[in-house]
C-alpha cells in the first residue's frame, strides 16, 4: 500500500506492506535507528515515538494507520528547548547506563513535563512506569524529570514550546487502542467492538457488520486421491472461477502472474526461452525451507494448458525438491447461468530432506488443499481487480494446518472403530 506521512518534517511516502509496523518503517525503510526495539509488545516503551503530537508504542502500530500523519522520533527533537534541557539533566543526574531505553524514555518525559508540573517524586515515578530500564533503578531519572518541572516549565497548553498535541477538527488517533484521549466509553467500545457516534454516519456501529464482505463466496477447491510412487507424490485439484475463459487464461498463461497468485513463491523475472528462476518458502511450524532453482514453461495455448516443471534445493536444511504443475481451463456454465472456468491441476513433487516429512499423505494432503485454496481466491481476486494489478500472496497457517491434519487423521481413525 502506498502511503504518505510527514517524518521529523520531510514528506515522505513509501510502498509498505499492510502489517509492517511503524517501528520497522522508521528503522528499516528510513534508517531512524534512534527508535528502538525491546519487548516489540507495546510494553518496554523503548520504540516510543510522537503520532501527530500525542506519544504512542510504534511496535504496536500499523504503518497503514499512519497515512497522512505527522511522525516525530528521537532525530527530530534536536533543536527542540525542552528536549535539550532533558538531555542536559539526563547527563548532568546519571539517568542513562547502556542508553538503550533512553530515546523512548526521553521522548515520553518532555510528553510528561509540557503536560504536567509541580509532580511529587512518587508520581513521576508513577507517569513514567511505561518505560521500563533494567539499568539505573530510575533514581536518576526521576531526579532529571524532577530538575527540568523545577526549572519551571508549564504545562502543555501555556508553554510557547509545547506542540499541540492534535487539532480540534482533526482528533484522531492512529496508534495502539483505546488512545490518550479516550474516556470510559471509548474504552468500553473498544473492548467490545463498536465504533465511536459520530464516526461516521454512514456506516453501522458495529465493526463486523460493517467490514461484512462483499464478495462472493471464496472459491471451493476439490483435491482428489494422493498417488505415491517411485519416491514422487502425485494429486490432482479443481476449482471453478466465475470468469470467462479466455479471461482465466490471459492471467494463468503468465508464469510471472501465476507465481504472484501462489502462497510463498515468486519468480526473478519473465520466462527467457522458456526458462525461469525463482524460489518459493515452504514452513510446517518449526520447519522451513526456501528453495531456489530452475524450471521450464510449455505453453498449449489451443488446449488452454500450462506445463511448469523445476527444481530447486535448500541450503539450510540440505532439502531438495523436483515438481511440475500441470494445469487446463475448460470453459462451462456458471452458477448464475454466465461463462465460467473450470481449472483442473495436478501437481507432482518429490522431496527430499528434512523438509521431506511433510510428503507424508495426511500433511501433503492437508498442505495442497491450503496452497490450492490460497491460490485459487489469489487467482479470482486478480481476476476482479483492475487490470494489470496482483492480489496479495495469501500466507499459509502452519498452526491451522496442522490442527486440520489432526482432525482428519481422527475422524479416520473413528470411522475404523466404528
Amino acid at each position: 500500500m502506498r502511503i504518505a506521512l510527514t517524518v521529523n518534517g520531510r514528506p515522505v511516502e513509501r510502498d509498505v506492506a499492510p502489517r509492517l509496523s511503524l517501528a520497522d518503517l522508521l528503522r528499516e525503510h528510513l534508517l531512524l535507528t534512534g527508535t528502538h526495539l525491546g519487548c516489540e509488545h507495546g510494553i518496554c516503551g523503548a520504540c516510543t515515538v510522537e503520532i501527530d503530537g500525542e506519544i504512542a508504542r510504534s511496535c504496536i502500530t500499523w504503518a497503514v494507520a499512519c497515512d497522512g500523519a505527522r511522525i516525530r522520533t528521537i532525530e527530530g527533537f534536536d533543536d527542540d528547548p525542552l528536549m535539550e534541557r532533558l538531555r542536559r539533566a539526563f547527563t548532568e543526574a546519571h539517568a542513562l547506563q547502556c542508553g538503550y531505553c533512553t530515546p523512548g524514555m526521553l521522548i515520553a518525559a518532555r510528553d510528561l513535563v509540557r503536560r504536567k508540573s509541580g509532580l511529587t517524586r512518587p508520581d513521576i515515578r508513577r507517569e513514567m512506569s511505561g518505560n521500563l530500564c533494567r539499568c539505573t533503578g530510575y533514581m536518576g531519572i526521576v531526579d532529571a524529570i524532577s530538575r527540568v518541572m523545577e526549572e519551571g516549565v508549564r504545562p502543555c497548553g501555556s508553554d510557547p514550546m509545547a506542540q499541540p498535541a492534535m487539532l480540534a477538527d482533526e482528533a484522531r488517533w492512529l496508534g495502539p487502542a483505546p488512545g490518550p484521549v479516550a474516556g470510559p466509553d471509548r474504552q468500553r467500545e473498544v473492548e467490545h467492538g463498536v465504533r465511536p457516534a459520530g464516526s461516521d454516519p454512514t456506516q453501522s456501529t458495529d465493526i463486523a457488520t460493517s467490514h461484512a464482505p462483499t464478495d462472493r463466496a471464496p472459491v471451493q477447491v476439490a483435491t482428489g486421491s494422493i498417488e505415491e510412487a517411485g519416491g514422487g507424490v502425485r494429486l490432482s485439484q479443481s476449482f471453478v472461477l466465475e470468469h470467462p475463459r479466455d479471461a482465466v487464461w490471459a492471467l494463468m498463461s503468465d508464469p510471472e502472474a501465476v507465481a504472484l497468485c501462489m502462497p510463498g513463491a515468486k519468480l526473478d523475472g519473465p520466462p527467457q526461452d522458456g526458462k525461469i528462476t525463482g524460489r518459493i518458502e515452504v514452513r510446517l511450524g518449526p520447519i522451513g525451507a526456501r528453495f531456489a532453482g530452475t524450471g521450464s514453461v510449455r505453453q498449449l495455448p489451443d488446449d488452454y494448458r500450462q506445463l511448469i516443471e523445476g527444481h530447486g534445493a535448500d541450503r539450510r536444511s540440505g532439502s531438495r525438491v523436483s515438481g511440475s504443475v500441470d494445469y487446463r481451463l475448460s470453459a462451462v456454465a456458471g452458477a448464475s447461468g454466465g461463462e465460467a472456468t473450470r481449472v483442473d491441476v495436478v501437481i507432482g513433487y518429490a522431496l527430499t530432506g528434512l523438509i521431506a516429512q511433510i510428503g507424508r499423505s495426511g500433511l501433503a494432503r492437508e498442505l495442497a488443499q491450503r496452497i490450492g485454496e490460497a491460490f485459487a481466491q489469489n487467482i479470482d481476486a486478480s481476476l476482479r481487480g483492475p487490470p494489470g494489478t496482483a492480489a496479495q500472496q495469501a500466507r499459509l497457517s502452519p498452526l491451522a494446518l496442522v490442527l486440520s491434519a489432526m482432525r482428519a487423521r481422527l475422524r479416520a481413525f473413528l470411522a475404523r472403530i466404528r
